[in-house]
């Protein structure tokens, strides 16, 4: 019986792809399989993918597409998947060493999500930051812990019952920014069997020069639908006045404040900065007596009060001198 499908879509990483995979083979049993999706690669990435499938054909699969984008290949990977459970993997991250084990040893506990930690490195594999999957332990679910909404909403940091997608019609959405968001944080409302596990078993790749266009600026502006249409689900579920103060701080934070510094760094002038404020403030008249937004720290302040005045070069200026700090840190 396969307990866990791995998922990894693939596309044009030839430089990343043999470590991903290696790390999931390190501890990998016959009671896993590893689905590889390649999204209509043009570089070396299928060969490589290939190789690793004819190498380990007993838990190896590889499936080939045309480029649809990365939500795309996760619905496909997962429409093949036989496991219990489900891993979402990006073929330019990897797990740490004995990962793999723990995650299969984990699968024997009662749980429809497992929560785990995740390491931010650069290509050199030096530790940026520790990224905590979730600040509770016990006790997780939107009843009891609606901050659960506020944890961070990437796919790669949890462990997925299959029936949890399947039973309640979840997919990703394809060729749309924010996929692990609209999604993520959907699955939520249909469990209370979240576990959370404190050891960092991911490794997040942060690759140079991720914000530098204004073409990458523009599609920030896919955070709005991605907002909406996260909130317009906890409506449909009649559960959206019992979370307003978390959905309107994740609004704020994610829209407001990530979204329009992102399209800054990448243009100081993209007109995308006026739109994700304007729409903000039509969502969230009355962000300031969020608590969530009261208790922001003092960064945060600084950065909201040049936002909403339209200081865009200072926030650039701000933005580039706390990342030179970090860096002589």
């Amino acid at each position: 019986m396969i307990k866990l499908s791995v998922i990894i879509p693939i596309y044009n990483v030839e430089a990343y792809l043999a470590k991903c995979l290696d790390s999931v083979l390190d501890g990998a049993t016959p009671e896993c399989e590893i689905i590889l999706v390649n999204d209509g690669s043009t570089d070396g990435s299928p060969a490589i993918a290939e190789s690793y499938r004819d190498r380990r054909p007993d838990l190896i699969r590889l499936i080939s597409t045309e480029n649809m984008g990365l939500g795309s290949a996760r619905n496909t990977g997962m429409a093949s998947a036989r496991g219990e459970f489900l891993y979402f993997l990006d073929s330019d991250d990897y797990l740490a060493p004995g990962a793999m084990g723990r995650m299969l040893d984990t699968l024997d506990r009662d749980f429809d999500i497992c929560i785990f930690d995740s390491v931010s490195v650069d290509p050199a594999g030096h530790v940026l930051q520790t990224v905590k999957g979730c600040t509770r332990e016990t006790g997780i679910s939107l009843a009891e812990y609606p901050e659960l909404l506020l944890q961070i909403p990437n796919v790669w940091n949890k462990i997925y019952r299959a029936s949890l997608f399947r039973d309640n019609g979840i997919l990703f959405t394809p060729r749309e920014w924010f996929e692990d968001l609209r999604t993520v944080l959907k699955l939520y409302a249909f469990t209370d069997k979240i576990l959370y596990i404190p050891e960092a078993w991911h490794r997040y790749l942060i690759r140079p020069g991720s914000i530098t266009n204004s073409a990458k600026a523009e599609r920030n502006r896919e955070i709005i639908s991605a907002v909406n249409d996260l909130r317009n689900f906890y409506r449909e579920q009649g559960r959206f006045d019992e979370l307003k103060d978390e959905l309107d701080y994740l609004t704020f934070h994610a829209q407001f404040l990530t979204s329009s510094v992102r399209a800054n760094l990448a243009d100081p002038d993209s007109p995308v900065q006026e739109v994700l404020l304007t729409d903000f403030l039509q969502k969230c008249p009355d962000f300031r007596d969020n608590p969530y937004v009261k208790q922001i720290p003092p960064k945060y302040r600084l950065l909201t009060f040049l936002l909403l005045h339209r200081r865009r070069r200072a926030v650039n200026l701000v933005m580039r001198l706390n990342k030179r700090l970090k860096h002589q840190a």
